[in-house]
């Protein structure tokens, strides 16, 4: 089985790691939805960053996934929070989401997103989707952790979404 894979694959050495930035090129070819998670923090406060590593998982039940680095400033909140929402971002969404991928400054300031109550995520009225999630699992992967959504509610609008190709923002239209 090795020489027929060495065969195929070339001199790539079987159970070796890509190199860091191999890697991030490779995955860089791969396109990505673009997303905002959005959930609060443990004192009611928001909290929300911009994912592309984001995709469905289960139909029946109905599950998400989220990867989401364990250096991200919403790491905690979102391994800790009981609900969180998935904003799947339309192609008139760059700068919010670019805003949402900025350390250190107040990412909900514009006020597009909205809140149905004290203590309960946002979410984005005009985005594609939006998915309200129960935390459902959360999986430890390397320098990421993948959080499990259990979606309870979604709602989908027709447009054009906003993708992550390249290291940059582009529309499928």
């Amino acid at each position: 089985m090795t020489a027929d894979l060495s065969d195929r694959f070339g001199p790539v050495a079987l159970g070796a790691e890509a190199g860091r930035q191999a890697f991030r090129d490779a995955m860089a070819c791969l396109p990505a939805p673009v997303t905002i998670v959005t959930t609060v923090d443990e004192h009611g406060a928001p909290c929300g960053f911009t994912a592309s590593a984001v995709c469905s998982l289960s139909l029946d039940p109905p599950l998400v996934m989220v990867s989401v680095s364990r250096t991200s400033s919403c790491f905690d909140a979102l391994a800790k929070a009981s609900h969180f929402v998935v904003n799947v971002l339309g192609r008139d969404h760059d700068a919010l989401a670019t805003r949402f991928a900025t350390s250190g400054i107040d990412r909900f300031s514009g006020g597009e997103l909205v809140s149905p109550g004290e203590g309960l995520p946002a979410h984005l009225p005009d985005a594609l989707a939006s998915l309200w999630c129960a935390n459902h699992e959360c999986i430890s992967a390397g320098d990421h952790v993948i959080v499990v959504g259990r979606v309870a509610d979604a709602v989908a609008r027709p447009g054009d979404p906003l993708v992550w190709h390249q290291r940059g923002y582009l529309t499928t239209r």
